[in-house]
């Protein structure tokens, strides 16, 4: 039996052989394996074994290496994004995770949020991202080496959208359902930062910063900020947006205004006849679609017709058209489509309960890669 791939590394074609012709049936009783077979196979499994903790320490040490040394040794700043990726992939781990500390990886991670290629800086806020997605250890461990504050600074005025919207990311990981996070959040002008990506040109940093200011609308003392700074009229033209996604999380954050029944709260929809111009013009729209874009704008649909409701006390018109529930739709249930909790999906944890793999950002041109080579010794 050949022992090696022709390419010298393990022969899976061979080790299935192996495993099927040495195997049992259940009808007949496994055969005795010599030792020679032995070796070969462990041999062969532990050739497919990553030392991730040992790779991770790798990385951590290229990270903390001087940029023009890594220069000298020809490692570009793809190199370095392709390695982020890598270590992106074994942080999914929450165990991981909160190892990346104490192998002397995070502090370098987060240097990386300063370096001088865009792309780096994107990349290392997506990772920081996935370290503190629903991990509270993690989450105080980036606060206490002070995270918070270059991602806030890249989100504010990083020259690259990508980057900024990569920092959003991280910044609204960081800070759910975390009080200290939230706290340096607000000290840090983090609902003008919001109110200015809001008025960018940008679709996907608008949909994010309007996941975010939804995530916050929740909080009364981040409501009446946002209430002050004048981000529900921001709302308001937004729920006119050519980009469905920003129509959409538009709609969520102004229901989200509108159930408030407080009396603090009654002018916080202060442009009530703008409103409901944008909503008339929206039913207009939706009734004007054809069957599949109806189906593509089931939640547009019923965020429209729910704040309706909510506003002027009766439903819209798409519900006497039969368009907020189209037949075989089931009804929506109460409240309508949380659009913001779907930004806030735990994430891929691998020693965890599993969940799909998060999709892929489609401007990001990323994929499967494989690992680059790292400074030897």
């Amino acid at each position: 039996m050949a022992k090696e791939g022709a390419g010298g590394g393990p022969n899976w074609n061979g080790l299935l052989k192996w495993s099927l012709a040495h195997g049992s049936d259940g009808t007949n009783p496994p055969r005795a394996l010599s030792e020679e077979d032995r070796k070969w196979f462990m041999e062969a499994m532990q050739a497919n074994t990553v030392d991730v903790v040992g790779r991770m320490k790798e990385i951590a040490q290229v990270m903390k290496t001087p940029d023009d040394v890594l220069q000298s040794h020809g490692v570009t700043p793809e190199n370095i994004e392709d390695m982020l990726d890598e270590l992106q992939e074994h942080v999914e781990s929450i165990d991981m995770a909160n190892d990346l500390h104490s192998i002397g990886g995070l502090d370098p991670l987060l240097g990386y949020l300063k370096n001088s290629h865009a792309g780096i800086r994107a990349k290392a806020a997506e990772v920081v991202s996935t370290v503190v997605q629903n991990n509270p250890k993690s989450q105080q461990l980036v606060m206490e080496s002070n995270g918070l504050e270059p991602l806030l600074t890249n989100f504010r005025s990083d020259p690259s959208t990508t980057a900024r919207t990569k920092a959003l990311g991280a910044i609204s990981s960081l800070i759910r359902n975390n009080q200290s996070g939230l706290a340096a959040f607000r000290l840090g002008n983090g609902h003008a930062a919001l109110k200015d990506a809001l008025g960018s040109d940008d679709a996907r940093l608008q949909r994010k910063a309007l996941h975010l200011t939804q995530y916050l609308l929740n909080n009364k003392a981040d409501r009446n900020v946002a209430e002050k700074i004048g981000l529900p009229n921001q709302l308001i033209h937004l729920a006119s947006s050519d980009d469905s996604g920003v129509r959409e999380a538009a709609l969520g954050g102004l229901l989200e205004l509108a159930r408030d029944k407080t009396p603090a709260a009654r002018n916080a929809l202060p442009d009530q006849d703008k409103l409901k111009d944008v909503l008339k013009s929206r039913i207009e729209g939706i009734s004007a679609m054809d069957a599949d874009d109806l189906q593509a704008a089931r939640e547009e649909r019923q965020l429209v017709d729910s704040l309706w409701k909510e506003c002027y006390g009766e439903p819209s018109s798409l519900r006497e058209k039969g368009l907020v529930v189209l037949p075989g739709e089931d009804a929506p249930q109460q409240p309508p489509p949380d659009v913001v909790g779907k930004m806030f999906e735990p994430p891929l944890r691998v020693w965890a309960v599993p969940r799909p793999a998060p999709a892929e950002d489609p401007d990001s041109g990323s994929g499967k890669k494989d690992p680059p080579l790292l400074l030897g010794p």
